[in-house]
Parts: structure tokens; C-alpha cells; sequence
């Protein structure tokens, strides 16, 4: 399914009906779409298996529907706080629906062929993103204005702006390299779906997670959701409000991925800039592989940095959920220690 969880196929769905399955939670990482990375960070597929679920019941309470079923411990599946009773879990039950080849012939990836192929259920092919703050490098600096998003402002500023109300676009799932859309276009590629419905959800999920982070002390910055299809109906699928999903800080300080992402720009600079340059030549010459075209990969972190970004997540999701499910430094500890690394 993506680089860093795997997933298992325990019912294959049908044209009529949903499977079931699992994600399995690794500890591997990746940053710039590159992929698995030369290393792992330990008890990181736990941390987030733990947030994931954690987030799955706060929405199942308040009515948003998912494919969450709850997570493997002790030879079944459970409720989160039951297996966390015996050990953080890294394993996900889950249903699944149909998810058909999207074809790409010179760059131009054949939506038509995908929909043909789905039957009556699909995993809708966009990723729908909510922003609370723009941060300084924002894609959305590039590509709206301050007043379009509702601020006062004439020009972005230098520094992260707290938007008045949250921000939702879409951007493509499985194309190689994820591309914002219109409304209009957002709308095709949603088929039967409705694209307000996908926003409501969208938002209520952000609502939810935000005040869930103010509890914790953390603050949300923006995250993205995936929804599946079936019977009419939207639900949320694939993993909820993680480190890995979302951006959050404490303290002013990133608790997420985007620590990993800042550290490869300031160490690792020349891969950073040979990953974008490949991209934009993929692009340029109607290329899907652009890895193929980047000519260097990246190199593996120091054993220090992997120890700090380790702890960075576990404190984190102890935050988040209000348990001391790993052994860890108090979150400010964490957040302090990773201030070197960015």
C-alpha cells in the first residue's frame, strides 16, 4: 500500500462487498516520495498503528464512519485499549474495497479505465488536504493569495500564519507525483462520490483531531484523509491524524515527519535538490518513474538522529492519547532534543 505500512489480504472484496484485511506498521520511513530509506526508526510502525487507531475510535464515536475494525493483539481483534493492556499493537484490522490499476500512457493517467474497473465500491483516488496554518514554503503560498484563503494580508508573510478557517483542497492519490486540482477536476476524479460530502467529512475529521492535539498540548497544523466508496456512502480509510499524516507542534516545534524532511534539506541538501530536479524533468518529458531519473540516493542518518526522532514519536503519542504506552522522554524533553537536528 505505501512504503512504510504493508497490508494483508485476509478476504479479497468482491464487486458486491468489502473484504477484510490488515495494515502492518513497519518502522521504516520515507520523505520527498522517495520511498523506503536506508534506515528505520524503532517502534515508530507502533507509534503510529497506536495513533491510528486511537483516532479511528474518536471519530467512531462521533459518527464519522471508517474501515477501521480495530487492531490485532493476542491472536484477535480487539479495541485499542484493550491490546494496549498487553503491548502497543502494529497491526490494523481494517475493510477493504477495490482498488483497480490506474493506467498511464505518456504522463496521462486514464481515470476512465480506473472507475470501468471498480464495481460498486473503490478507494476514491484523491487525497483530501486541511490546513490549519501556512507554514513558510507552503506549496499554497505558490498557488493562492493570502486574501483568497481569508486573510487580511496583501502579501504572505516571512514568517507561519494561523489561517481564520481551515483551508481544504485535493490533490491526486496515485499519480507519481501528487498534483492540487480544481473543483472541477477534483470532481471527475471523485466519480460517484460527492465532492461536498468528501469536504464535510474532510473538516469534521480536522475539527475532531485538532481539538483532540489542543488537549494534548500540541497544535494541528494540517493533515490529509482518504475515503472509500461503498453503498452510497463515504468513509474514512487508510490511517487518521498520525505524525506521518499530519503536522503538529509543541512549543513551536514540528512533532511529525516534517522534523525528518527539515533535517534531510540541512544535511542532505544536494539529494534534496537532485529529488526536486528529477521531478520537474519527469514532468517536463511526460516521464511517471522520476527516480530513475534523480542519479543519487539518499544516505543514512546518524545513530543519534534515529534515537531522538524515536523518542520524538513515542512522546508524542503518549501526548496524544493520554497513556504512557512507550518508554520515552516527557514531550519536552523530546521536542527539545530534536532542535538540533533542524
Amino acid at each position: 500500500m505505501t512504503s512504510v505500512k504493508k497490508f494483508r489480504v485476509e478476504r479479497p472484496p468482491t464487486d458486491g462487498s468489502l473484504g477484510r484485511g490488515a495494515f502492518v506498521f513497519t518502522d521504516d520511513y520515507s520523505v520527498f516520495d522517495w520511498g523506503t530509506m536506508p534506515d528505520t526508526i524503532p517502534e515508530k510502525g507502533a507509534s503510529l498503528c497506536t495513533m491510528g487507531a486511537f483516532n479511528f475510535e474518536l471519530l467512531e464515536d462521533h459518527g464519522v464512519d471508517t474501515h477501521y475494525r480495530g487492531v490485532h493483539s493476542d491472536g484477535g481483534v480487539v479495541g485499542l485499549d484493550e491490546a494496549l493492556a498487553v503491548g502497543p499493537p502494529t497491526e490494523m484490522a481494517i475493510d477493504l474495497t477495490r482498488v483497480p490499476e490506474l493506467p498511464a500512457v505518456d504522463g496521462i493517467y486514464a481515470y476512465e479505465d480506473y472507475f470501468g474497473a471498480s464495481g460498486e465500491h473503490y478507494l476514491i483516488p484523491l487525497e483530501v488536504v486541511f490546513r490549519n496554518r501556512v507554514p513558510v514554503g507552503s506549496s499554497l503560498r505558490r498557488r493562492r493569495t493570502p486574501k483568497a484563503v481569508g486573510l487580511s494580508l496583501s502579501e504572505w508573510p516571512d514568517e507561519a500564519v494561523d489561517l481564520p478557517e481551515p483551508v481544504v483542497e485535493f490533490s491526486t492519490k496515485f499519480e507519481e507525483q501528487d498534483r492540487y486540482l480544481d473543483r472541477t477536476e477534483a470532481t471527475r476524479l471523485a466519480g460517484p462520490a460527492s465532492l461536498d460530502a468528501l469536504e464535510a467529512v474532510a473538516r469534521e475529521v480536522n475539527g475532531l483531531v485538532t481539538e483532540r492535539a489542543a488537549q494534548a498540548g500540541l497544535v494541528h497544523q494540517d493533515g490529509k484523509i482518504e475515503c472509500l466508496y461503498h453503498d452510497g456512502e463515504i468513509r474514512v480509510a487508510d490511517v487518521v491524524g498520525t505524525f506521518d499524516e499530519n503536522r503538529f507542534s509543541h512549543d513551536g516545534q514540528q512533532v511529525s515527519k516534517e522534523v525528518l524532511r527539515r533535517h534531510h534539506r540541512r544535511t542532505q541538501a544536494g539529494w534534496v535538490e537532485a529529488v526536486s530536479a528529477a521531478k520537474k524533468r519527469a514532468t517536463r518529458e511526460g516521464v511517471v518513474d522520476w527516480r530513475g531519473l534523480c542519479g543519487r540516493g539518499p544516505e543514512p542518518l546518524d545513530s543519534t538522529v534515529v534515537e531522538t526522532v524515536r523518542d520524538l514519536y513515542c512522546a508524542g503519542t503518549n501526548a496524544y492519547t493520554g497513556q504512557r504506552v512507550f518508554d520515552s522522554p516527557s514531550l519536552d524533553d523530546a521536542v527539545a532534543a530534536t532542535r538540533a537536528l533542524i
